[in-house]
Parts: structure tokens; sequence; C-alpha cells
């Protein structure tokens, strides 16, 4: 399906199964497809998904239009309101889950039933005040260091393998552009959201990968516990993308935290 934005960029998602909606982001250079198995899990269990492949990602709209972490919760709230949504849960992987976070910075979280972060830190850049930064990124080395994620291995154990399957297909003849979405990525790692974090009602769960190899996964307990609800899971054996690795176990979290 296709939604076009205020500022006429059109961006791909699906729309699955009935009952109480679910949206789902994935990260940065991703495709929907690597959700493959929440769906399917969802939609079994009675839930309406939305999966949404953000400006650039995927199979949307490539454009050098709005490559800010604002305009990505704006892409989120026209979304909402397109599809008349008056309440949610959401779910989103690195920068997806920060993306969800920067439509609460504009819009707060008054539509959000519960939310899902999984492996994203809120703040990237270390210093004093926050040791779970992205690799060695701090403000010596920003924002170049910040593409030192694109020669990382994201994973520990291989993604299932129906989820490759359908990543291979939809994934032909498209590339995501990493020289295009510099400025995104920069603002990305820019942004500190644990003021927003503070403010959010809803609740709100961290999961992260014992492996991750991005940050230390006590980045998790200390988000949930700045978090007026927060909870957090660490997931063994697992690095990134731990929906995608550890499926079954990701899966019974996701549920169990649902409903």
């Amino acid at each position: 399906m296709r939604f076009t934005t205020s500022d006429g960029i059109e961006l791909e998602y699906s729309d699955d199964g009935k009952g109480y909606p679910v949206l789902i982001t994935t990260g940065y250079g991703g495709f929907k497809e690597i959700w493959y198995q929440q769906v399917r899990c969802l939609v079994d269990h009675g839930y309406r998904v939305i999966n949404l492949d953000r400006r650039n990602h995927g199979r949307s709209e490539v454009t050098a239009k709005g490559l800010r972490m604002s305009r990505q919760g704006k892409d989120i709230h026209e979304l909402i309101k397109f599809l008349h949504i008056s309440k949610l849960n959401v779910m989103g992987n690195s920068m997806g889950a920060s993306a969800l976070w920067a439509y609460c910075s504009l819009y707060g979280d008054g539509v959000i039933n519960k939310m899902i972060s999984v492996d994203q830190s809120p703040k990237m850049i270390a210093d004093d005040s926050w040791p779970y930064g992205l690799l060695d990124l701090n403000w010596n080395n920003f924002p170049e260091a910040a593409e030192k994620m694109y020669g990382v291995k994201t994973t520990v154990k291989n993604i299932d393998d129906e989820t490759y399957r359908q990543l291979k297909m939809v994934q032909s003849g498209y590339r995501f552009d990493y020289e295009l979405n510099k400025p995104l990525l920069y603002d990305h790692a820019f942004q500190d959201w644990r003021d927003v974090l503070k403010l959010m009602k809803c609740p709100i769960l961290f999961i992260a990968g014992r492996q991750s190899p991005f940050w230390s996964s006590d980045h998790a307990k200390a988000a949930a516990q700045m978090c007026l609800n927060g909870q957090y899971a660490i997931v063994d054996h697992a690095g990134h993308i731990v929906m995608s690795e550890q499926t079954d176990q990701f899966n019974k979290l996701m549920i169990e935290f649902f409903e």
C-alpha cells in the first residue's frame, strides 16, 4: 500500500489483520519485511499490523527532502491520521524506535497504548552522563565516527530462514543510498531522547540484544529506569536485530507485553 505525505513523498506500508492496531518501524537502511515473523504472530493473536517503510527505506520513495528525525516523526503522525487510528501499540528497532520518540517529541504519546523499543539507546553520543553510546562515538569525533556502524556485523545469530527469503524478494531492484542519507544518520546520532522518555506516560518495554555490536545492553535497564512505566528485557545470543535472531523468545516477550 502507498501513502503520500504532506510534502509529497510516497511511503510504502502494509496493513494486515483485524483488531487492535500495532504500528511497526524498522531501522536505518532496513526493509519492513525484517518483521515478517512478528507480523504473522501478531495477526495470529488478533491484531491489526501496520508495517511502515520510512522515507528512503525499503520500497518507499527516495528523496533528499526531510532527512531528519523530526520529519520521520511527522511522517508517522500523518500515517496514523490517514488511517484514522485513535489508539495503538507501536514497536521500532534501532532508528525505527528513535522515529517513534521523534513522533512523541512533536505530538506526545496520547495515542500510544504501549511501546516496544528494540536495541536502541536513547542517546548515541557517550559522555559523562550516559556511557551507553554508539561504538566509540563521542563529542570529539562526531559525526564521522557514526559511520563506523556501516562495516559492523549487526547480528550474532543468523536471521530465520523465512524472514531471509522475504527480505531477498523485496530487496530485488532496491538499494539503500548511504551517501544520500548521511544527514539522516548524523541527525539520528545527534539526538538525545531522554527528556522525551521521562515525559511519556505509556508503558515502554526496552528489549536489547546481549551481544549487540553497537552498545552495552545495559542501556535498556538505564532507559527503563528513567521512564514512568518502563520495563526491560535482555535477550541472550542476540545482536542488534533481536526480533529476527531470537524470534520465538522475542515474540513471547512481545505478546506478553502487549496483552
